[in-house]
């Protein structure tokens, strides 16, 4: 993990506009384009050696070292994420139903109940754009295969089709009711909807039109997906079933019992493609082979009810389960981590009858238990499957990576132990948390404002500088622009030559007016002591600058100001000449008015 400059870091100085500014934190980033690149540069052929280079050690200095999951495909203890990276949270707080990677990884996409999306920076962690995608609750997003689309579905049953940039191409109404689930099919031309009315929709991603409906559930369908190889689809429902669909045919192939309670996610693993993840309130979560049509492993640990869960997108054996309390567990199905007293189930595999043996225990092999105040609603990892982002009720998004080589207290900060553990282990300091808190707040209010201000279009600037009137211009310094010419006509003379002198006009000043008679220009008049002896002989005032007497010069009707002139002094009027003190009130709109036009609309007409 590298640091990036985060504003006025350097500490309290003066500012440009000469007050003092308050220094900021420097922002946590994860670059990762030296591990890839060194392991671009180290790696060999799978058939050779997975990875040639130096081996890690637990030391601040082999950070720049740290192999990408790509490079140890076969040691995926090493990519459990136990390392909190940082909190994301809005201005406006609500609650993350959805969390999902951009298909290149660069950002974090988050539906919230308010129906916004917000994108969140996938290296700095920090607020990029924000906009109101649905009028209500966002349920489900889905990325294409190919990367060139994404799917929203609502509390509404509103299915909206996204471009890469968000740009919203269509809307359809797929169902009465929420839609809580969407997946696409393995050639991106049909997509799958799962929906409170208990059934599931086919799609034509083209057409935008149903073609298929699974019937089968006896109650609100709660997860689908589509297998990623193959033409098989899987939902969970309320009735505690899950049934496996063949969107061809529209037949339910089988349904699996293993649950005693609702289930809330299923889903395909994604580098094989054998096995199949479901989770339910019962606070279990099971592993079934699709090749076997079994239960293989029984997932426990959690003391909740599970809300969602993830495969890792590199190690088929690594899932992370979410759980209703905020608990993050992050299970590896080929290690059981039996605790002390409880019995150790062999794997299925090994056994004599695979098809009558007891699914195997699985026990977590990391917990984070205060991983989020509320139920975690979703999980998702990064396409490298370095970061693994959570979305909860809490209304904050966070973000987990693997612990870097020499950091000894990441089992003791308050995600793992709790913050008054963590206070008194030293690891977590309530009033400094507080102050960080405000301070991500800041900053992320910020980065909003700063990143809607660049959103925003800039103003159209009009081609003419008389707005509004196109083709006219203003005249400069009070001399209005010469005529167009006319074609076919030569220029017309700059100059007319006249027969008689015009004082000032050959670049001279214009000679001073002659003084008045009896007026001394080496004493001038006190205007002050004039005014007031006008006022005492009870003549009215002078009107103000700009006002002419009542009686004096009115100019005509529809008078035009020639250009380059000033406009004509107002003319004051009966109210401009009362006292200042005295305000005029407009009256007061009549109410049998207003209600006769209430009546008309067909309000207010019953007689109580």
């Amino acid at each position: 993990m590298a640091y990036e400059p985060r504003g006025d870091h350097g500490g309290p100085g003066p500012s440009h506009e000469g007050g003092f500014v308050r220094a900021r934190g420097r922002r946590p980033v994860t670059d990762y384009g030296s591990t890839m690149a060194g392991w671009m540069g180290d790696r060999q052929p799978r058939y050779e050696s997975s990875f040639d280079g130096e081996l890690e050690r637990p030391s601040a200095s082999y950070i720049v070292n740290m192999p990408p999951p790509l490079a140890r495909v076969t040691t995926p203890a090493d990519s459990v994420p136990t390392k909190h990276l940082h909190s994301s949270l809005n201005k406006i707080k609500h609650p993350v139903n959805v969390v999902r990677w951009t298909p290149e990884g660069r950002r974090l996409l988050t539906a919230s109940s308010s129906g916004e999306f917000t994108l969140w920076n996938g290296t700095g962690f920090n607020f990029e754009t924000i906009m109101q995608a649905h009028d209500v609750a966002i349920r489900a997003l889905a990325y294409s295969h190919s990367d060139d689309w994404l799917l929203s579905a609502d509390h509404d049953g509103i299915i909206k089709y996204w471009q890469p940039n968000f740009n919203n191409v269509q809307v359809i109404q797929g169902h009465r009711d929420p839609i809580r689930d969407i997946a696409f099919s393995p050639n991106d031309s049909k997509f799958v909807t799962a929906s409170d009315d208990s059934t599931l929709k086919i799609f034509d991603f083209a057409g935008g039109v149903a073609e298929s409906t699974l019937q089968g559930h006896g109650w609100d369908a709660k997860s689908c997906d589509w297998h990623p190889s193959k033409g098989l689809i899987v939902s969970g429902s309320k009735d505690h079933l899950v049934k496996l669909w063949d969107p061809r045919t529209q037949r339910c192939l089988t349904t699996l019992h293993g649950h005693k309670n609702n289930i809330t996610k299923t889903l395909f693993e994604r580098v094989m493609g054998h096995c199949l993840a479901t989770s339910a309130r019962d606070q279990t979560a099971r592993i079934f082979d699709l090749r076997m049509m079994r239960d293989i492993c029984l997932i426990k640990g959690h003391e909740k009810d599970i809300s969602t869960l993830t495969w890792h997108p590199i190690h088929p054996n690594l899932l992370s389960t979410g759980g209703n309390e905020g608990s993050l567990h992050h299970y590896l199905l080929n290690e059981p981590n039996t605790p002390t007293g409880q019995p150790n189930n062999p794997a299925v595999y090994e056994s004599s009858d695979p098809l009558a043996a007891p699914a195997q225990s699985i026990f977590p092999a990391h917990k984070v238990p205060f991983a989020h105040d509320f139920a975690i609603w979703s999980l998702d990892w990064h396409p490298l499957g370095h970061i693994l982002a959570s979305g909860s009720n809490d209304r904050i998004t966070r973000f987990w990576s693997r612990a870097r080589p020499g950091d000894t207290d990441v089992f003791q900060d308050r995600y793992h132990i709790g913050e008054a553990a963590a206070e008194v282990q030293g690891t977590w300091d309530r009033r400094g948390g507080r102050r960080q808190r405000q301070e991500e707040e800041e900053q992320e209010a910020e980065d909003e404002m700063e990143g809607l201000i660049d959103q925003k279009m800039p103003l159209r600037q009009s081609a003419s500088a008389f707005p509004g009137l196109p083709g006219l211009t203003l005249p400069a310094n009070g001399i209005p622009p010469p005529p167009p010419q006319i074609p076919g006509v030569g220029g017309m003379p700059t100059t007319v030559p006249l027969h008689f002198p015009i004082p000032g006009a050959n670049g001279g000043a214009p000679p001073p007016p002659p003084p008045l008679p009896g007026l001394d220009p080496n004493n001038p008049a006190d205007l002050a002591k004039i005014a007031e002896m006008i006022q005492r002989s009870g003549f009215p005032p002078p009107p103000p600058p700009g006002m002419i007497p009542p009686g004096g010069f009115m100019p005509p009707p529809n008078f035009a100001v020639p250009p380059g002139f000033p406009p004509p002094p107002q003319v004051p009027t009966a109210a401009d000449m009362a006292s200042d003190s005295a305000r005029r009130r407009a009256p007061l709109p009549s109410q049998e008015e207003s209600l006769r036009m209430e009546q008309k609309k067909g309000n207010y007409t019953r007689v109580r």
